[in-house]
């Protein structure tokens, strides 16, 4: 941002539609936002930072303006380009919290990984690429608390500051090596995620690291003691993770306490939660006392399918493929072609470039640069 940048929040209804407006007529926006996952449960949306091509920069405050609405053309023109960094976390919360829909997306973190750059953080970036250090102060700071202090909006400015001029270097390099249209498509796809969601997924606790290992009656204590965890947080606006975490819940499956001393020896409890050790223990007793009919039937994945001698050899030659195509892009070879991909084109093995074109989420930019080579050796 240029040393004649100015600042302001924007926090009322008249100062959202003077920005709107103002922001119709720029041909670049950077944006990010912060939100408030480490601090509370129902996570939202509490700062969205923009700044210009024209060397303007703003704070709007989302837990003053509840409808941000004025924004939306801005995020859906394509003819306005919003460039971010990591964008996947600010689109599905933005529209999720509210519903924005999104073009002319530029994900800087995606133009680094297709240039092969070895760090792909935005300090990093920065760093390497513009000289610039960038705090991590506030990164894990509360951004629903109010007011923000000087050092929290300097911090939060910095994150859209440099995003222009980083993105302006980035896609000339791009362009040069005939990769922009790429990070383009592939930032058109991060534009297109679904909102994130909220509400309570009922088979959550089916994904606890470990829990596929404890018997079933471990895991209805698990599955009980994950509810009784999720309304806890509910209920006190904590993070789950806060009350305990995933390790304490295996601990706690595994030991199934019936009494408080054999509580207090489960470690990774918060305060708040040792004082409501009745509470837990009624819920690890009604787990240990359910019919083994209710007990955990878990939905475990569909069984890989038995790969054919040939499928195998197709997957082989990809490998290869791959290796040797990324060496050549200096790249990763997960930006040539991810393994799901690779196995999804080894076993549809197509023939000519219209049915190469069908793979669902190869994209039009491998179809066009490797299309041939892929069938290649797809045909060894």
């Amino acid at each position: 941002m240029s040393e004649r940048a100015t600042t302001m929040w924007v926090r009322t209804q008249e100062q959202l539609a003077h920005l709107a407006e103002s922001l119709s007529g720029a041909s670049a926006l950077a944006l990010d936002t912060e939100s408030d996952s480490l601090h509370h449960h129902v996570e939202k949306v509490c700062l969205v930072q923009l700044a210009t091509d024209r060397g303007d920069a703003c704070l709007v405050d989302p837990l003053v303006l509840r409808d941000l609405s004025p924004l939306a053309p801005i995020m859906a023109d394509r003819g306005i380009a919003k460039i971010l960094h990591g964008a996947d976390y600010d689109v599905t919360t933005l529209k999720r919290d509210f519903g924005f829909r999104f073009a002319g997306l530029f994900d800087t973190m995606i133009a680094a990984r297709f240039l092969g750059r070895p760090q792909i953080g935005l300090q990093a970036l920065a760093q390497a690429e513009l000289g610039v250090a960038l705090s991590k102060e506030s990164q894990r700071d509360d951004w629903s608390r109010r007011p923000l202090s000087p050092t929290q909006e300097q911090y939060a400015l910095a994150d859209v500051a440099h995003l222009l001029v980083l993105q302006a270097r980035l896609a000339g390099e791009l362009r040069q090596l005939g990769r922009l249209a790429w990070v383009e498509e592939e930032s058109d796809a991060v534009a297109a995620l679904e909102p994130a969601r909220r509400g309570r997924d009922a088979e959550a606790y089916q994904k606890v690291k470990g829990m596929r290992r404890l018997s079933r009656r471990q895991q209805g204590v698990l599955r009980e003691m994950y509810g009784w965890r999720e309304s806890l947080a509910e209920t006190t606006d904590v993070p789950a993770f806060k009350l305990f975490s995933s390790e304490a819940l295996i601990d706690m499956a595994q030991r199934a306490p019936r009494t408080a001393a054999e509580l207090a020896q489960v470690r990774g409890l918060s305060p708040r939660v040792r004082s409501r050790g009745e509470e837990l223990l009624a819920a690890i007793g009604r787990a240990l006392e359910l019919p083994e009919a209710e007990l955990p039937r878990l939905n475990l994945p569909p069984p890989r399918p038995v790969l054919s001698e040939d499928v195998r050899k197709r997957i082989e030659s990809l490998r290869a493929w791959r290796t040797k195509a990324a060496g050549g892009l200096a790249v990763d070879v997960s930006v040539v072609l991810p393994q799901r991909l690779l196995e999804r084109l080894a076993q549809a093995a197509p023939r000519e470039l219209e049915a190469l074109r069908e793979i669902e989420g190869l994209r039009r930019w491998r179809v066009e640069a490797f299309g041939g080579e892929l069938i290649a050796a797809l045909g060894t």
